[in-house]
């Protein structure tokens, strides 16, 4: 049980030195714990505020968990470094799952409306906490610009709401995969622990993107199903 609460601990605070109870009693970890605490009280009233619930809870904790990932958990090796592939082709457990942002902050939306923005700028914010800066950095403007095209589409179209889901991961999964990519990149580059080109190449990118599209895919279908059986509205918002 103590293990339990101290990888909580250690999740929750990432950035101090907190792994069990007893660590917070020393006052500079008590302080950050306080500090971060307050600030997730106060980003969940916000969410409140503008009338989120569950998706919306969902989503801002999503973004930063999956940025965090991207820094601690290892990839997966899909193709061996070879002469096709000098790089080979990694790919993260939990790139599907990103894809899967895409599809949730729609429902953000249908949530709680153009007020979406602001709870994206929250999942950014905290980004910036759970992962390392450069990954946060390229991530934050990575999800940026393709939630924001995301959110064009799925505001200015008159498309089945099914069809608006896939039509906006479509666009936005190759626009955060490049940003991201890129940045990941450039992290490791810096970090000495791989040359450039070892995550940004055409083999990687579109391995990532077909992951991110395989949630986005599954999702509208989901939703198609319901649309023509009268339980969902497709011109909802």
């Amino acid at each position: 049980m103590q293990d339990v609460i101290g990888q909580f601990l250690s999740a929750i605070f990432y950035r101090s030195n907190i792994s069990a109870l007893a660590d917070l009693t020393e006052p500079a970890n008590l302080q950050h714990a306080l500090i971060v605490s307050v600030l997730i009280v106060v980003t969940a009233a916000i969410i409140w505020i503008l009338k989120g619930r569950s998706w919306a809870f969902i989503y801002v904790a999503l973004i930063p968990a999956l940025n965090w990932s991207f820094g601690n958990v290892d990839s997966i090796s899909f193709i061996e470094p070879n002469e096709s592939f000098p790089h080979g082709v990694l790919i993260n457990p939990l790139t599907m799952v990103t894809g899967l942002v895409f599809v949730l902050r729609d429902f953000v939306q249908r949530e709680i409306g153009h007020k979406v923005l602001i709870v994206m700028a929250m999942a950014i914010a905290w980004s910036f906490y759970y992962s390392w800066a450069v990954i946060a950095v390229a991530s934050g403007i990575a999800f940026a610009a393709s939630e924001t095209v995301d959110w064009l589409l799925f505001t200015f179209t008159k498309y089945r709401l099914s069809t608006r889901i896939l039509l906006s991961s479509a666009l936005a999964a190759p626009i955060d995969t490049t940003v991201f990519l890129y940045g990941a990149d450039l992290a490791q580059a810096m970090a000495g622990i791989a040359e450039r080109g070892s995550q940004l190449h055409p083999a990687n990118w579109i391995v990532f993107v077909i992951g991110k599209m395989v949630g986005a895919v599954v999702v509208s279908w989901m939703i198609r199903r319901r649309e023509d059986r009268g339980e969902v509205d497709p011109k909802a918002a």
